[in-house]
């Protein structure tokens, strides 16, 4: 009886190693489609080239497929800052740097005007 009971555990401890194994290989892949990463077709097919691998691959998948979030892209954005953000930072530099010119060239007229009295005065 015991020799069944040690061959039931063998094979259900072989198939259970089995079919988690295969399972596990999925996860990136599943973690890739849930943050809707665009190479989520190349994680699924390098979970499966992982299996003969002895999943060596494995670590490089799952950090692969968390690189990628929908909302920030890959997340190499500095503070986070969009893109809409970005341009309305360059349209007020850009009204300033207009302002600061329109600014001079009154300032540059005045001091023209105040050598021309001085001139005059000076004559």
């Amino acid at each position: 009886m015991l020799d069944y009971f040690a061959l039931f555990m063998l094979f259900f401890v072989g198939i259970t190693l089995f079919y988690g194994i295969i399972a596990i290989h999925d996860i990136p892949y599943e973690i890739a489609k849930r943050r809707n990463h665009p190479q989520q077709d190349a994680i699924h097919v390098a979970g499966w080239i992982s299996l003969f691998t002895l999943h060596l691959l494995w670590p490089f998948l799952w950090i692969w497929a968390t690189l990628y979030r929908e909302d920030r892209g890959w997340g190499f954005s500095q503070n986070g800052s969009s893109q809409g953000a970005k341009t309305e930072h360059l349209i007020n530099l850009e009204k300033q740097v207009a302002d600061l010119q329109a600014e001079l060239t009154i300032l540059k007229e005045q001091l023209r005007h105040e050598r021309q009295v001085s001139q005059e005065g000076d004559q």
